[in-house]
């Protein structure tokens, strides 16, 4: 957020806050599969590498929006969603349950990373009535929507599940 919004975002700023945002996104890759390839995931693992993904999304999203290179209205979907994922998992640590990641999670942090290194680096010409990057953007908060409908279905089933383990 400092490298986006210090200087109004300035070229120079952006690339080296680009480059910064990008080793970040790879190396939460990286260690995703490092933890599943070795057989060392771990609840509280999942759990800091979700909250450290939030913490980088949220924060270079609002840094964009700032420099008003992200629209309020993306930044606002994504933002509540990862809030509410938050809350419906804790919810189901609450019960003793776990939501695991789902392949959309996967995706919808591979469709924001991309569209938020592509806001950082944008592109000099439109394509068509919109930048690149916001295009890019465009498709992660579909992709946000569709896997928070997911988590929804998920933590439906395991309250569902909850209630049935109460009753017998």
């Amino acid at each position: 957020m400092a490298l986006t919004i210090a200087g109004g975002g300035t070229p120079g700023n952006l690339i080296f806050a680009a480059a910064l945002f990008g080793i970040a996104a790879i190396t939460d890759f990286v260690d995703g599969y490092l933890a599943r390839r070795w057989h060392t995931e771990s609840l509280l693992g999942a759990f800091l590498d979700t909250t450290a993904d939030k913490v980088l999304v949220v924060g270079s999203l609002l840094g964009l929006v700032a420099i008003d290179r992200v629209s309020v209205w993306a930044a606002l979907i994504i933002i509540v969603r990862e809030i509410a994922v938050m809350g419906l998992r804790g919810i189901v640590a609450a019960t003793g349950g776990m939501v695991k990641p789902s392949t959309w999670g996967k995706i919808k942090a591979t469709a924001q990373f991309v569209a938020i290194f592509l806001a950082f680096v944008r592109l000099d010409d439109p394509w068509g009535p919109l930048y690149l990057d916001e295009w890019a953007m465009l498709i992660a908060v579909v992709v946000t929507v569709a896997s928070f409908w997911g988590y929804i279905v998920a933590f439906w089933e395991v309250v569902r599940g909850s209630r049935t383990d109460a009753k017998t």
